[in-house]
């Protein structure tokens, strides 16, 4: 069982954070909801509390929902990735899908297979260089411009171990994704899809996603922000989310 803990009553939120962050990321920023919502922070496998818990994205899924059970699933980037791959296995159990800088996977095989590769390096640098030093190489990412040393959360990351982070690339990384883009046509559920402004390549796949779910699909571009908008734009975002689970 994934490691996970909730606050709060009401209707089930479960909350999955992206490669390097744990639970704790989402904390403060879901305070918010927890007077009308049960409010479900999960450490996904590899990562935090559940770090000796390694397992791809399909089984990755299932272990959600199994402590996640019936609810709004909101994920962020692997999280996002966990997310809909668990709303497209276990559609009864997603009564609504958030997904923030996600996608339905890498289409060509060919650059699949570089991503898979360029992943299988990265996880050979982190038994390299260590934690702290990679957070601080994958921090100064273009995609992570926006973030700040207050708002980074590079403290939190640094409680994640090389063996595991390794792990989660070579399990669950982007070309470990199976493309789902033919079956983006399958999720009946209301889905809200947001993606920061400045990050165009995660933009432009949001509003991919969007046409091909259909009119239950909700998409939200934010603006002044790049990959992490939940971080560079925390009222907006909050906002953005606010309404979507009003209706």
């Amino acid at each position: 069982m994934l490691a996970s803990d909730s606050f709060g009553k009401g209707e089930r939120l479960v909350f999955v954070h992206g490669f390097t962050q744990t639970r704790e990321s989402w904390r403060d920023l879901t305070k918010t909801f927890s007077h009308e919502n049960e409010v479900v922070l999960v450490d996904a496998p590899n990562h935090g509390d559940s770090s000796d818990t390694s397992l791809n994205l399909e089984n990755g899924a299932k272990a959600i929902i199994e402590v996640g059970g019936q609810a709004t699933y909101i994920g962020y980037s692997l999280g996002a990735r966990l997310c809909l791959t668990a709303a497209l296995t276990n559609p009864n159990q997603v009564s609504r899908l958030v997904l923030i800088s996600g996608t339905a996977g890498i289409e060509a095989s060919a650059e699949r297979n570089q991503r898979i590769a360029n992943d299988e390096q990265l996880a050979t640098r982190i038994a390299q260089i260590g934690v702290s030093e990679f957070i601080d190489e994958w921090l100064a990412m273009p995609m992570f411009d926006g973030l700040t040393p207050q708002t980074n959360q590079r403290a939190m990351r640094l409680k994640n171990t090389t063996t595991a982070l390794a792990s989660s690339l070579k399990l669950c990384g982007a070309g470990k994704q199976q493309p789902s883009w033919s079956r983006l046509n399958e999720l009946k559920m209301p889905v809200l899809i947001i993606a920061g402004q400045k990050d165009t390549k995660f933009a432009t796949l949001a509003k991919r996603m969007a046409d091909l779910i259909g009119s239950h699909a909700q998409l939200q571009i934010i603006a002044n922000c790049g990959h992490t908008p939940q971080f560079e734009q925390p009222e907006m975002f909050l906002e953005v989310l606010s309404n979507f689970l009003r209706h």
